[in-house]
């Protein structure tokens, strides 16, 4: 019988019941939603199905022990209990990332410090070993301290789940992967619906939307830090790869669109949809004014992240093309529309108040989704 590991998918604040989902939809049974976090059981196998798949989840994670600590010996005796010679040769560099909220032990400097030492010495005495070059692959490392509860876990995506690969140049206000096809998700659109981003600027949103339409795993492209862990040795990661690649239906990408004023930020979003291996040609983008774009379909979506205008100098420009999203929707009548904004007066400044709304964070900005029918 394959191994059962404990595991973890962190989300951004709003995002967990679609982490949660998006587990059940790839065969995982055990998924209980908390904040912040989906926990959940894998095989080894399942987990880097996981790490390939998930559109919404930040990093994936074993939870290796957890337990109340309120001290530095607490500490060190939960992450002695691990059995570090599983998951460690003696040559990798132990790279040990620590998060402390409202607990006794607040210096993130001091539990790594003890962490480390900790792992080190439980090597040692399981192994002998004495020299550790940290000379290969990053053994990477999370200690979260919540009111003193503690986790030890084993990050088995290494960068950001986010960083799908195709979105090498930023504009000024860069959407994150993950939370981008997300706002497409929650608005309801499907496959094969009219979907248009009328300030897409680099198109992220296009492209996660392309990405979901296609079936393709986002990060089919990528590197997950599981590939290197000892413990894995024995998966195959790439025949698992390639049959998940085989699941992709490029010919299912059709009428998403997109526009924006900025022509610099249109020629980065033509450049992330090459990078994204997604045929530029199906995806065409138009450099249009807000007040001038007429799309000739029916019942579609307008999705978009438009400036939030944080800068007060900015602010008055900002409201006015929420206004001009409102004349948009007016004009297209049976089109939905959707955008996320931190701006509490979007609603006023947009003419009409939301259908639904939903809160959301982008990056550190505490945002809303707003949905018009």
């Amino acid at each position: 019988m394959e191994k059962l590991y404990s595991c973890q998918a962190s989300a951004a604040f709003g995002l967990e019941g679609l982490v949660s989902r998006e587990l059940k939809q790839s065969g995982i049974q055990d998924v209980r939603t908390d904040n912040g976090c989906v926990r959940f059981s894998a095989t080894a196998e399942e987990l880097y199905l996981c790490n390939l798949r998930m559109h919404y989840s930040d990093r994936l994670y074993i939870v290796l022990a957890s337990g109340i600590c309120k001290s530095f010996e607490d500490l060190f005796q939960l992450v002695g209990s691990v059995n570090w010679p599983y998951f460690f040769s003696g040559n990798e560099s132990i790279d040990i990332s620590c998060k402390c909220t409202r607990s006794i032990l607040m210096s993130t400097r001091d539990c790594q410090s003890i962490s480390k030492k900790s792992i080190i010495e439980k090597i040692k005495k399981e192994t002998g070993r004495k020299v550790f070059p940290e000379s290969g692959p990053s053994l990477s490392v999370q200690i979260s301290i919540r009111n003193d509860e503690a986790a030890v876990m084993l990050n088995v995506s290494g960068d950001a789940l986010s960083r799908r690969g195709y979105r090498t140049w930023n504009g000024e206000a860069p959407l994150r992967e993950t939370l981008a096809a997300a706002l497409v998700s929650l608005s309801g659109w499907k496959p094969g619906q009219p979907l248009h981003d009328p300030c897409c600027g680099t198109g992220t949103i296009l492209t996660e939307a392309a990405l979901l339409a296609e079936g393709r795993a986002p990060g089919i492209n990528r590197h997950f830090a599981m590939e290197d862990y000892l413990c894995f040795s024995g998966v195959d990661f790439r025949i698992i790869r390639e049959e998940e690649l085989s699941r992709s239906a490029p010919d299912r990408v059709r009428n998403i669109s997109g526009s924006d004023i900025n022509p610099e930020a249109l020629e980065l979003a033509r450049r992330h949809i090459r990078q994204a291996g997604l045929n530029e040609s199906i995806i065409p983008l138009e450099q249009i004014a807000l007040q001038d774009l007429s799309v000739d379909k029916e019942n579609g979506y307008f999705i978009c992240n438009p400036p939030y205008g944080e800068r007060l100098s900015d602010q008055k420009q900002c409201r006015a093309l929420y206004h001009d999203l409102f004349l948009l929707k007016q004009r297209h009548p049976t089109w939905k529309l959707c955008a996320i904004s931190s701006d509490p007066a979007f609603e006023r400044s947009f003419g009409r108040r939301a259908d639904r709304k939903r809160r959301l964070y982008n990056g550190r900005l505490e945002c809303v989704y707003y949905i018009y029918y």
